[in-house]
């Protein structure tokens, strides 16, 4: 079933949205890592366990790399939608 060229500009300026907030959350995740960055050295130095902070950075870094991976395919949505209008 096709789709007529309003429809199809639609999807693509609601693609373009999501993108935008993609964008957005990963700098945030970004932000967040490195808080937590931070936030590991200050309980080292402090002489505090660390390894659940340690867990939750991993996890921050696996989450950005999905997220990333997403964005991608975010990317690859638009492009061909912007191919088809």
């Amino acid at each position: 079933m096709s789709i007529n060229a309003a429809e199809r500009a639609e999807k693509l300026e609601s693609e373009r949205a999501v993108l935008v907030k993609a964008e957005s959350d990963i700098q945030n995740g970004w932000r967040r890592l490195h808080n937590q960055e931070d936030l590991i050295r200050e309980l080292q130095a402090g002489g505090h366990d660390t390894r659940q902070a340690k867990r939750l950075l991993e996890l921050l870094k696996d989450t950005l790399a999905e997220w990333e991976r997403h964005r991608i395919l975010i990317k690859q949505r638009v492009a061909y939608l912007e191919e088809e209008c």
